[in-house]
C-alpha cells in the first residue's frame, strides 16, 4: 500500500504492474466452488479513457506498435476473503494514486513563495474566530489571523495553517458591515495559492453581523416591543464594535508591512520591489455608486472601488481589475427592455469577455457618469452578439483602431463599430417604420372617403323617399 506497485502472481512468479496501468480491478458473481478477481489492464487500440494517467497514455503511443501487452487476468481462489482484501487495497491505491497525480497537477504551475517569519520582537496585531473563505476543509474553516514581518499566518481550529506574504497582495479591500450581513478584509493575490486541495487567487477573511436565513416566527411583533428595540440596538452596538475592530487591525497591517520593509530584500530576486510592499492600502467599495446584476449565477450588488469592480459578499467572488479594461458594451438596451448586458472587455483580447446579465435599466446612466470619471470608453446596442467570433475579429486586424482599411476607406475606429452597426441597424427599422405608417395612411385616407360617398348615398336616398312621400 505504500507504493505504487502491484505485484501479480504469474506461474508462481510475482511480477509487478505499476497501479496507473490497472483500467479497473472487478469481482465477478462468486459460484458455489470459488470467488473471482478480474484484472483489466489498458492496452493500446483502446477508446482514451479521462482516468488514465498521461505518462501511461504516452508510453501506450511510443510502445504499442512494438511491444506486447496483457489485456486482462482473471484469478480465482477458494477463499474469498483473500480476494475480497485484495480488491479493496487495489481500489485504495488506485484512489490514492488519483489524488496525489490530482494534487501534483494543481501544484504545477504554483509560484513557490518565502518562508514566513514571525515577529517576535514586538505586539503581534490578531484577530480570532473569523470565518476563512473558501474554505480549507469541511463546510466552514474558523480561526484566527495574525500580521508578521513579511506576511499573514491564518490558523484553523484545526491546525490548518494558510501564509499569504505581503509581497503576493495585489489588492486589499477592507467592505464595513454597513447594510451587509458581514464585515470583510479581502485579498486578490498576484499568484495563487494552495487552499485546501485547490488554488485560489481570492482570500477573504469574515465575520457574520447576523446569520444570513433568519427564521422568523409565525406571530406578529409590535415596532414598539422593548426586546425588539434592545435585539436592535445590540445589533448597532455589534456592527459599530465589528467595524472599529477590522479597521484597527488593517491599520496595524499597513504599519508593519511598512515598518518591515528592510527584510523584503528576497523579493529582489522574484521581480517584486519593496516599494511595492511597503505601500499596502485598503480599498474600501463604494456603496453608493454600486448596481444590480448577475455576474455568475445569482443578482448581486457590484461596487466599485478606486482600482477594481468587485463583489464580495457571494461566492463565487467577483473582481475585475480597472486597469486591466480594455471598453465596455452595454447589450440590449432599448426603451421597451427593463435591463440590460453589460460586457467587459479585457485588454487581454485571448480572454474572453465578462459578462454582467440583467443590470437595471435605470441604472444606466449611473454607470456611465461613474465610467466616464473613470476614463473608460463604453459603447450601448440592442443586439446580443456573439463575442467569441467579435475578438476573432479584432485579433485578426491590424489596422482595429485605425479610421480606414488597408484599402484606404474609411471605417469606424476602435470599438465605435459596435455603435455604427446598431445605428445602422437602428436606421433601417426607422425607414421600415415610416413606410408601414405612411401605407396606414393611406388606407386610412381610402375608407374615409369611402365612408363618405356611403353616407352621401344614404342622404340621396332619404330626401327621394321623402320626395314620394309628398307626392
Amino acid at each position: 500500500m505504500q507504493g505504487q506497485v502491484l505485484f501479480a502472481p504469474i506461474n508462481g512468479s510475482q511480477v509487478p504492474f505499476h497501479i496507473s496501468m490497472i483500467k479497473n480491478a472487478v469481482q465477478p458473481d462468486p459460484d458455489r466452488t470459488a470467488t473471482y478477481l478480474r484484472l483489466n489492464f489498458f492496452t493500446p487500440g483502446q477508446t482514451a479513457s479521462k482516468d488514465i494517467a498521461p505518462a501511461t497514455s504516452k508510453l501506450i503511443e511510443q510502445h504499442g506498435h512494438n511491444s506486447m501487452f496483457i489485456k486482462e487476468m482473471l484469478y480465482r481462489s477458494r477463499e474469498s476473503q483473500r480476494l475480497t482484501a485484495a480488491h479493496r487495497m487495489i481500489q485504495e491505491l488506485r484512489k490514492r494514486f488519483r489524488q496525489h497525480a490530482a494534487k501534483a497537477a494543481e501544484e504545477a504551475d504554483l509560484i513557490p513563495q518565502e518562508k514566513l517569519v514571525k515577529m517576535r520582537d514586538q505586539r503581534i496585531p490578531r484577530m480570532a474566530d473569523l470565518t476563512m473563505r473558501p474554505f480549507i476543509s469541511g463546510k466552514k474553516t474558523t480561526g484566527t489571523l495574525e500580521a508578521h514581518t513579511n506576511g499573514l499566518r491564518f490558523t484553523s481550529k484545526k491546525h490548518e495553517i494558510v501564509d499569504i506574504m505581503y509581497g503576493n497582495i495585489k489588492h486589499s479591500l477592507f467592505q464595513p458591515c454597513e447594510n451587509e450581513v458581514m464585515v470583510l478584509i479581502h485579498f486578490y493575490l498576484k499568484n495563487p495559492v494552495l487552499v485546501g486541495r485547490k488554488k485560489s487567487q481570492n482570500v477573504q477573511f469574515l465575520t457574520e453581523v447576523v446569520d444570513a436565513s433568519v427564521a422568523l416566527d409565525s406571530a406578529r411583533r409590535s415596532m414598539y416591543d422593548p426586546d425588539e428595540l434592545d435585539e436592535e440596538q445590540r445589533e448597532r452596538q455589534l456592527r459599530k464594535k465589528l467595524n472599529e475592530m477590522f479597521k484597527e487591525f488593517c491599520k496595524k497591517m499597513e504599519r508593519v508591512a511598512k515598518h518591515h520593509r528592510f527584510h523584503l530584500e528576497y523579493h529582489e530576486s522574484t521581480k517584486i520591489s519593496s516599494q511595492n510592499i511597503s505601500q499596502i492600502r485598503f480599498d474600501i467599495p463604494y456603496r453608493d455608486l454600486g448596481f444590480h446584476g448577475v455576474p455568475n449565477r445569482e443578482m448581486v450588488l457590484i461596487q466599485p472601488t478606486v482600482r477594481c469592480l468587485v463583489n464580495l459578499t457571494e461566492t463565487p467572488f467577483f473582481l475585475v481589475e480597472l486597469d486591466r479594461v480594455e471598453h465596455i458594451h452595454f447589450e440590449r438596451c432599448t426603451f421597451r427592455s427593463k435591463n440590460f448586458d453589460m460586457i467587459i472587455i479585457l485588454q487581454n483580447f485571448d480572454v474572453l469577455p465578462l459578462s454582467i446579465n440583467a443590470v437595471p435599466m435605470n441604472e444606466l446612466d449611473a454607470i456611465q457618469e461613474w465610467l466616464t470619471d473613470c476614463s473608460i470608453t463604453y459603447t450601448a446596442g440592442q443586439a446580443s452578439m456573439s463575442w467569441k467570433s467579435v475578438m476573432n475579429l479584432v485579433k485578426g486586424d491590424p489596422r482595429f483602431y485605425e479610421e480606414t482599411d488597408e484599402h484606404g476607406e474609411s471605417k469606424p475606429a476602435g470599438w465605435q463599430f459596435l455603435q455604427a452597426d446598431d445605428n445602422h441597424d437602428g436606421n433601417e427599422e426607422e425607414d421600415d417604420g415610416d413606410e408601414d405608417y405612411s401605407a396606414g395612411d393611406d388606407d386610412d385616407e381610402d375608407e374615409d372617403e369611402e365612408d363618405e360617398d356611403e353616407e352621401e348615398d344614404d342622404e340621396e336616398d332619404v330626401n327621394g323617399d321623402d320626395d314620394e312621400v309628398g307626392v
